[in-house]
């Protein structure tokens, strides 16, 4: 039987009351419930509070550039299509740094989970603006306030044709767990934007604040693009919660005839074979 502690590191370097605890809880709990085991799960993330996780979750990890973390976890599923891949990072790697190739993962569809720790600020750098921060919202770099219109990552990924799109809270630890579990089989890119009071830097977007605003938005169909779109666009007074869309399509690995049968890194390999391929360009 799989246990969530069996997933856990136990020292962390968050600040007391962070919204990470609560997702690294709700995701140590989902991959036990699907008892995927450690070795067969890979987390790769770039720089940030959240892009810490491979460092307090018991799997295989890589920790990489900053906005960089979508591309070797691409990679990575398609040398081994059997690796369950993770991407965990915030709101600044994913769709500041990261957003060229947030945009492109969207459109390759490879078959991976991307959970955003969407916390509306640069937790690691101290607290200046990131694309999703509130217009207006005064930060010590940003004195006067935020002058840009915050991303809406949801719509984005929507209109680039990801296959699933969903939006969760860090304060609704049992509705993120069955969200990731969701994620994780979803066949394709599955993006779960999840909204995580930062305690130390964002002082507007609290626990208190999104309690008053946040719903579930049940009864939805999640195969009504239009639907997902709309509620994509919902915020202020009312923040939806949910699976907002989830229709698959065809994989980036699954239109490459040379990845079927066993995956790439299982296969014999031979040195000799990499000399061939150089004596080409003598």
């Amino acid at each position: 039987m799989c246990k969530a502690a069996d997933y856990l590191k136990e020292e962390t370097a968050w600040c007391p009351g962070c919204g990470n605890f609560a997702i690294r809880q709700a995701l140590a709990e989902a991959l036990a419930e699907l008892c995927l085991p450690p070795h067969r799960v890979l987390m790769c993330s770039g720089i940030g509070q959240a892009a810490k996780m491979p460092h307090y979750i018991r799997v295989s990890g890589f920790n990489g550039l900053h906005g960089r973390a979508l591309p070797p976890a691409t990679g990575a599923r398609v040398a081994n299509t059997s690796l369950t891949v993770i991407v965990e990072s915030g709101d600044g790697d994913s769709y500041g740094e990261g957003g060229n190739h947030f945009i492109h993962t969207v459109r390759r569809n490879p078959h991976l989970a991307h959970f955003v720790h969407n916390n509306q600020v640069y937790g690691l750098t101290k607290g200046q603006a990131s694309p999703t921060s509130e217009l207006g919202m005064k930060t010590g770099v940003q004195t006067g306030g935020v002058i840009s219109p915050p991303l809406n990552p949801l719509a984005l990924a929507l209109i680039m044709g990801a296959g699933f799109v969903a939006r969760c809270f860090s304060g609704e630890k049992e509705h993120l767990k069955e969200t990731m579990k969701a994620a994780l089989v979803f066949p394709g890119y599955a993006l779960v934007d999840i909204l995580q009071p930062c305690v130390t830097f964002n002082k507007l977007n609290t626990y208190a604040w999104y309690k008053t605003r946040v719903y579930p938005a049940e009864g939805h169909n999640t195969s009504d693009w239009m639907a997902a779109l709309s509620l994509s666009r919902q915020w202020g007074e009312q923040i939806p919660l949910g699976i907002f869309y989830s229709v698959p399509r065809p994989t980036f690995e699954s239109q490459l005839p040379a990845l079927e049968g066993e995956p790439l890194a299982l296969r014999p390999f031979s040195p000799l074979d990499v000399a061939r391929a150089q004596d080409e360009f003598r």
